[in-house]
């Protein structure tokens, strides 16, 4: 691991790095912190580690976000410690710039520091309090963007609104980097993971974890239907007022894109507050979503994945989202606009303007339906053509990019069964149900041995086939684009001696225990 401190140590490393990678481009991931590393940046490190080749943590205690009579002085700063961390974690290059090498200081007069992101955004929920914080937040993370140009930049959903302000400023400015959010990191009593929560004692800690059940109790309550904003806020400051130490500035119900606030839930809502506990200012926040829940199936090739979602999405009457189905239908498009497969901006340009549209068979067994562009192609998708060209598409960045967004926008709703590499770890993090479905590389070698009999195709041995399945499993864990990964809340379930319908009913339980029992738990 290598730690730079100057701009020119930073782009001179980053350089050397990329032409060693080439002809290959590697993804950087960006993780930007300001120290005091806890196990929340952990799991922020983490999700880059899995979905980067390269990660960067940075260090910076920023002072343009700070304001006058708050901590930038005593804010925690442990560098050795915070370097410790990151070296176990794999982290392959911390940048620590002081703040004058980051141009926020000169010697004469002050340098071009200011990004202002939309009032509307910087002047709600913390920002009617901490004047100026998101303007000091959004120009020093420009900053770290334009200097490292990561493929992604990695944040936590505890500071929603900092994330949501992030992303504004992104596509305002045509950064191109993908922003992502991890789920808030806590403690066992809830109380969600911060630096400065060094600053509090054994009990305030235990106190202020009525932050977070204030939170829950809203959430069950949206959960056993209530959508009035007014509702909601009372239910969570009736279980504020418990503890009489804490002192709320604000809760609030807003829109978790816009920041605007809502006066009742129609699909999504942030539900935020900020309190006082002594000395320390604390946050959190909740999304409460109004959608069906989604079931996110991973694993390794040979694991029964298409074959087991298909039959839980008909058992749970929800929509098996195929994305082989996207991505055939995508190869069908470029094919019948005459477009070279090899002719990577133009297939990026006809697949950012194309709409794909699935439903659910006529019968049981039936192949989903698919059209793309009004068009449908469910019976033409199937053609030996498109087999011989879907893995060339959908090897190029720019498709699964756009088919990404389209099966996140396919989530928005819920009521989906979708299975892959990364489901759970990169299109669907919040997916309610994770299942990683897993076997040995002997009884995944046996399975596929079997599905080639009952077709009458070519009989491959065990060990070929164990071989065959070792290196697609090695390539799928390496690979640049969507590696496979397991969730860390993902279930396992080890199918070795399991049927189809034993798997099946086993995630059909665990989909009810964990999503409809929550249900049934508030009903009663």
């Amino acid at each position: 691991m290598y730690l730079c401190t100057t701009v020119a140590a930073l782009r001179c490393y980053l350089r050397l790095w990329q032409i060693e990678q080439r002809p290959i481009e590697p993804e950087v991931g960006l993780v930007p912190t300001m120290g005091a590393l806890h196990s929340g940046h952990l799991a922020l490190i983490e999700r880059a580690r899995q979905q980067n080749d390269f990660v960067i943590v940075s260090i910076f205690v920023n002072p343009l976000q700070f304001g006058p009579t708050e901590d930038f002085q005593k804010y925690p700063r442990q560098i050795e410690q915070d370097r410790q961390l990151c070296q176990k974690a794999g982290v392959d290059l911390i940048f620590a710039p002081t703040a004058i090498e980051l141009g926020l200081v000169t010697a004469t007069e002050s340098a071009t520091t200011a990004v202002f992101p939309p009032q509307s955004m910087t002047s709600v929920l913390c920002g009617r309090s901490r004047i100026g914080h998101f303007q000091g937040v959004a120009t020093i993370v420009t900053k770290l963007l334009n200097l490292i140009q990561p493929t992604r930049a990695y944040f936590g959903q505890k500071d929603a609104q900092q994330l949501a302000i992030i992303r504004r400023v992104v596509a305002d400015l045509n950064i191109p980097v993908e922003i992502v959010s991890f789920p808030t990191v806590r403690e066992s009593s809830g109380l969600a993971k911060s630096s400065r929560n060094q600053y509090l004692t054994a009990e305030e800690k235990e106190q202020a974890s009525v932050l977070y059940r204030s939170l829950r109790q809203a959430e069950l309550a949206f959960q056993g239907g209530e959508r009035s904003s007014a509702r909601l806020i009372a239910v969570t400051k009736l279980e504020l007022a418990t503890v009489q130490a804490i002192e709320p500035e604000y809760i609030e119900l807003v829109d978790p894109t816009t920041l605007m606030p809502l006066q009742q839930i129609e699909e999504v809502g942030l539900l935020a507050l900020a309190a006082r506990l002594g000395t320390t200012r604390l946050i959190d926040n909740i999304i409460l979503r109004n959608r069906q829940p989604i079931v996110a199936i991973d694993g390794p090739a040979g694991a029964g994945k298409s074959t087991v979602a298909r039959q839980v999405a008909q058992a749970l009457k929800l929509l098996y989202l195929d994305t082989g189905a996207m991505y055939r239908a995508v190869t069908w498009l470029v094919l019948e606009s005459g477009i070279s497969i090899e002719d990577e901006p133009a297939i990026a340009e006809i697949v950012s303007k194309c709409d794909i549209e699935l439903g659910m068979g006529d019968e049981p067994q039936a192949p989903i339906r698919v059209w793309i562009n009004g068009q449908e192609v469910t019976q033409a998708i199937r053609s030996l053509e498109i087999t011989s060209h879907v893995s060339a598409i959908a090897a190029q960045t720019p498709v699964r990019q756009e088919l990404v967004k389209q099966q996140q926008r396919w989530g928005e709703k819920g009521g989906i069964v979708i299975e892959g590499r990364d489901i759970g770890t990169h299109v669907f993090p919040d997916a309610e149900l994770k299942i990683f479905l897993t076997a040995s590389v002997q009884e995944r070698a046996r399975r596929r041995q079997q599905d080639l009999k009952n077709r009458g195709e070519a009989d491959l041995s065990l060990e070929q086939m164990q071989q065959n399945l070792s290196e697609r499993d090695w390539k799928d864990s390496n690979r640049n684009i969507a590696p496979l990964r397991k969730a860390p809340d993902a279930i396992e379930i080890q199918t070795d001696g399991l049927s189809i319908a034993e798997v099946t009913d086993r995630i059909i339980t665990l989909y009810r225990e964990k999503v409809e029992g929550q249900s049934s738990t508030l009903a009663n």
